[in-house]
């Protein structure tokens, strides 16, 4: 498996993961809001800053994440794929990507929520922190931290 920067020739795969994954991700709920996730794809992978791993034409994990914030946006991959290092792999690649010497930030589930286990496992393997707890989307989050 290899990570690749994401191709706007790949957004309909990339968009079906989404579709699968969507209810993981509270702000995706209606077609309206899975255009704009949609554009907003297509403005990371102008930046070269999506990232992908493909099996063919299929996207089996995805991830976005911004320069300019210091921060990992969006990490998903298909249920029929975890527990195979997918989202390692993408996330070793995105703090590669990021200027270590400064904080790097992450939201996620919060503790309480069975949704927030893996992800927030997967952050602390990576020296992220847990931070402060916050709202995303109208939805309660916690921000972890990785500090330089």
């Amino acid at each position: 498996m290899q990570v690749q920067y994401g191709n706007a020739a790949w957004i309909h795969a990339w968009m079906a993961l989404v579709q699968e994954i969507r209810d993981n991700f509270p702000g995706l709920e209606t077609s309206a809001a899975l255009e704009e996730h949609r554009q907003t794809v297509l403005r990371f992978m102008e930046k070269k800053q999506a990232l992908c791993v493909r099996d063919g034409e299929e996207i089996l994990g995805v991830l976005l994440f911004s320069r300019n914030r210091h921060m990992i946006c969006c990490l998903g991959v298909s249920p029929r794929h975890r527990r195979q290092g997918i989202a390692s792999l993408l996330l070793t690649e995105a703090l590669a990507q990021l200027d270590g010497t400064r904080t790097i930030t992450v939201s996620t589930f919060r503790e309480q929520d069975p949704r927030g286990a893996a992800p927030r496992a997967l952050y602390q393997k990576f020296g992220f922190q847990p931070g402060a707890l916050v709202e995303a989307l109208g939805y309660p989050c916690q921000e972890f931290v990785r500090y330089p």
